[in-house]
């Protein structure tokens, strides 16, 4: 990349001076364990994000979603995600087991505040509440067990900026299809025909 130009922040007195310091209630809103309220948002979202990085700081964020209230409550500060069926690249899994740092933000449709769990991770490949997070009959053969060390709540401005949940903004035909996509990126020798099949037919049955 071309570097000209390129005026780098390079300490956090000069990130401060730049944004600003922030402001009170923004800092005392870290809590260490889950509130009553934090409860009932985990059991209200269906979907969340995960981030994770190996022990050389290479990162990955993963997606998961089920059911709402898939990620179980085992008490104030410990909370369970079941793995589901996907691709088995495992990229974040192996950076637990290398980093055990995590970075959660959980979403409910239509809202823009989020929450937001940091903790420590370890993998289970089997636990007593598995049979609790089990989905059409399906037990997970793995779960993620989180140690929150810190929880807060964020604010909506991104997903306000963003029209996120605006439906008068969406455009899923503004790029090309994931058949296509695959098509063209990833499984080049199959026949589109037969990519689009497994997308409309295959793909929703291999869920769970």
């Amino acid at each position: 990349m071309e570097e000209s130009g390129l005026v780098e922040v390079s300490s956090e007195e000069e990130l401060t001076e730049l944004l600003g310091a922030p402001a009170p209630q923004a800092l005392a809103k870290e809590r260490t364990t889950l509130h009553e309220l934090d409860r009932e948002w985990l059991a209200a979202s269906p979907f969340c994000l995960i981030a994770t990085s190996d022990a050389n700081g290479r990162c990955d964020v993963s997606p998961k979603g089920d059911p709402p209230g898939f990620t179980l409550v085992l008490d104030d500060s410990t909370i369970a995600i079941p793995d589901r069926r996907g691709n088995r690249r495992f990229d974040g899994f192996r950076n637990v087991l290398a980093n055990p740092h995590v970075g959660l933000v959980y979403l409910i449709p239509g809202r823009g505040d989020t929450l937001r769990i940091n903790g420590r991770a370890r993998l289970l490949r089997d636990a007593p509440f598995f049979d609790e997070m089990a989905v059409r009959g399906k037990r997970p053969a793995l779960a993620l067990l989180v140690e929150v060390e810190e929880v807060f709540h964020h604010c909506a401005k991104a997903f306000l900026r963003s029209s996120l949940w605006r439906p008068e903004t969406w455009r899923p035909d503004a790029l090309p299809s994931r058949a296509r996509i695959a098509k063209d990126m990833e499984r080049r020798d199959e026949p589109l025909e037969a990519i689009e099949r497994f997308y409309a037919e295959e793909y929703t049955r291999g869920l769970y």
